[in-house]
């Protein structure tokens, strides 16, 4: 994977409804070492309590990521839009962005 990135769109779908709140952070992490600058992360969670997408939209905030467009709660899913306007960071060698509970 580490000679495909950074890329300028990275798809993160099917997967934060079905690992922990941890991996999902870590995966945010990792989104900053895959989106070239100016790069979109697409990414979908389901919309269920305990609702994380407030939650999850703010750890892309926090690794350099704007918003762009995220769906609403009466959607029933979230769907979410971001770009990244920060500088790539090198892709972590060797480690687990995720492992599937679900």
């Amino acid at each position: 994977m580490a000679d495909l990135a950074p890329a300028d769109l990275v798809l993160v779908c099917g997967i934060f409804g079905n690992i922990t709140d941890a991996d999902i952070r870590t995966t945010v992490r990792h989104c900053a070492a895959l989106c070239a600058t100016g790069g979109w992360v697409l990414w979908t969670r389901h919309r269920r309590e305990p609702d994380l997408v407030p939650t999850v939209c703010e750890w892309f905030a926090e690794e350099g990521f704007e918003p762009v467009a995220v769906g609403s709660p009466a959607d029933g899913v979230g769907v979410g839009a971001h770009r990244f306007v920060g500088q790539p960071r090198p892709l972590p060698v060797g480690g687990t962005m995720f492992a599937f509970v679900h």
